[in-house]
């Protein structure tokens, strides 16, 4: 688990906002009723509005629940807090929960026993408040992302809310760990009582200063149906999901109504998300053809068909989503919640000559394919793949995914990509690591080689090893005995965005 320490100084986004937060108790324990004091008081003192109760627009509410203890979904502040306080908007809610270092080790000691398991026993899953369908999915998301992870969707069930920050101690907090819904877990340790709680208000801050960029906008004339026949892009899609699901890319679909029974699930929260996403350039098109929302409906991306493609054209002049053609006779659901991400990097960076289906002489991004998956890299070959920094901020203050600050970073990121920004480097695949979260892999075009085969060839190699742990917050990649580099954690990349080749840090 990546530590966060207190007591250093930590690089901050220079967009984060002033907000108005509330706190409302729920169910406590002496200690987290102090955290919750002392968490307002620090958002008070870095001159944020805290409010007495919530009223008009409120950006956050926080609350608290008692750990092991479900909640009532109908009186969970999740569902209910904008129509129980009369607000303007959905405030994004937090929940604190206490836990004793004894509790935390006992139960992260039973998953872990649980998760040696390589196929589910529902009888190792009978926690209070979880549905019948719920063991699968904990064991599987145990098995991707360890204890911890397992952990994190338990008392995100329990509480019926996503963002948890779960405080350990007996009287007073030793440490704090911050969960969300994709399955970041970072730790921030307590030993300076004044920076724990700047450190936990900064990512609630971080959290609720960005917004989604998930309003697509059609535009175009209607792909016809004899056109989209004609490509050759969407077999690839599919070849290539194919290809990624023989090696275990993707992890399962989280399916929320798996793990709790609520029938006011929709509409707070999409029924389902998926684990990851993939596109690559058409060259008759002019566009990025990509895999669609997993809130749309659950996508088998080992199994696609072409209702589960979509068209990225461009991203919208304001930046609140992509632009997207549709196809005639097609079901035409939104493109994956990354379709920004996916696209915008191409902006700015050179583009080179290549050919049509029709051997035509054209333009296209010098990015040829790119993949999103919520995975890690553990080690890879440094003369065949770059890594690319994030700006150092998003190691100590992680963004989620579909956010314009995600959209941003990964923009920034490859932009600093010295075989991206010179196309006759012989390297022909560069990926960012988005801690918490997952990572993004782009390829280069590469005459005779299908879209995505540059990646999936470099798994095999060892060039690229994909990993099911996520670094959590500031990593770096050393060189091995072998050449490759290899991935330590702990050590924070410099101020700003570079590439990383060889063992040198930006």
């Amino acid at each position: 688990m990546e530590t966060v320490t207190t007591g250093q100084k930590k690089p901050t986004h220079d967009w984060l906002k002033t907000i108005r937060i509330a706190y409302v108790p729920g169910a406590e324990t002496p200690m987290i009723a102090g955290v919750a004091r002392s968490l307002m008081a620090a958002f008070a003192e870095m001159g944020h509005t805290v409010l007495p109760a919530p009223q008009g627009t409120t950006d956050v509410v926080v609350t608290t629940a008692r750990f092991g203890e479900p909640a009532n979904w109908r009186e969970a502040l999740f569902f209910t807090s904008r129509r129980r306080f009369k607000l303007e908007n959905s405030p994004t809610v937090f929940t604190l929960i206490q836990v004793t270092p004894q509790q935390l080790g006992d139960l992260m000691g039973y998953f872990e026993k649980i998760l040696e398991k390589p196929e589910v026993d529902p009888a190792d899953y009978q926690f209070p408040g979880l549905s019948p369908r719920a063991p699968h999915t904990m064991h599987e998301q145990g098995r991707r992302g360890g204890p911890i992870l397992a952990v994190a969707r338990l008392l995100q069930s329990q509480a019926m809310c996503l963002r948890i920050i779960l405080v350990v101690g007996e009287e007073q907090p030793q440490e704090a760990y911050t969960f969300d819904l994709v399955g970041a877990f970072p730790r921030t340790d307590a030993s300076d009582p004044k920076t724990f709680y700047q450190d936990l208000a900064l990512r609630v801050l971080t959290a609720v200063s960005t917004h989604e960029i998930t309003n697509h906008q059609i535009v175009g004339e209607l792909i016809s149906q004899a056109e989209w026949q004609a490509l050759r892009t969407p077999q690839a899609m599919r070849i290539a999901g194919r290809e990624l699901g023989v090696r275990n890319f993707f992890t399962e679909m989280v399916v929320v109504g798996n793990l709790v029974n609520v029938p006011a699930l929709s509409g707070a929260i999409s029924s389902q998300y998926s684990e990851g996403c993939y596109a690559t350039w058409d060259t008759d098109l002019g566009c990025l053809v990509a895999t669609i929302t997993g809130s749309a409906r659950p996508v088998e991306k080992e199994n696609l068909t072409d209702d589960e493609l979509a068209v990225i054209a461009g991203v919208r002049p304001d930046g609140l989503g992509a632009l997207v053609r549709h196809v005639e006779g097609k079901r035409n659901d939104p493109p994956s919640s990354e379709a920004v991400e996916l696209i915008e990097m191409d902006l700015g960076l050179p583009r080179i000559n290549w050919h049509n289906s029709c051997n035509d002489p054209i333009e296209v991004p010098v990015a040829r394919s790119k993949l999103h998956g919520h995975r890690g890299i553990r080690s890879f070959n440094p003369q065949r793949i770059e890594h690319v920094h994030l700006h150092s901020a998003y190691y100590h203050y992680p963004v989620s995914c579909s956010t314009e600050a995600q959209a941003r970073a990964i923009q920034a990121a490859f932009h600093a990509s010295q075989t991206l920004e010179n196309p006759q480097d012989p390297r022909q695949i560069v990926f960012t690591q988005l801690p918490g979260h997952g990572i993004v892999i782009v390829e280069k075009w590469v005459e005779g080689k299908a879209p995505f085969q540059m990646i999936w060839e470099a798994m095999d190699a060892g060039d690229l090893e994909v990993d099911n742990l996520v670094p959590q917050g500031p990593f770096r990649y050393e060189a091995g005995e072998d050449g490759r580099m290899v991935l330590r954690a702990g050590a924070s990349p410099s101020s700003g965005s570079g590439a990383e080749a060889g063992g040198s840090q930006p």
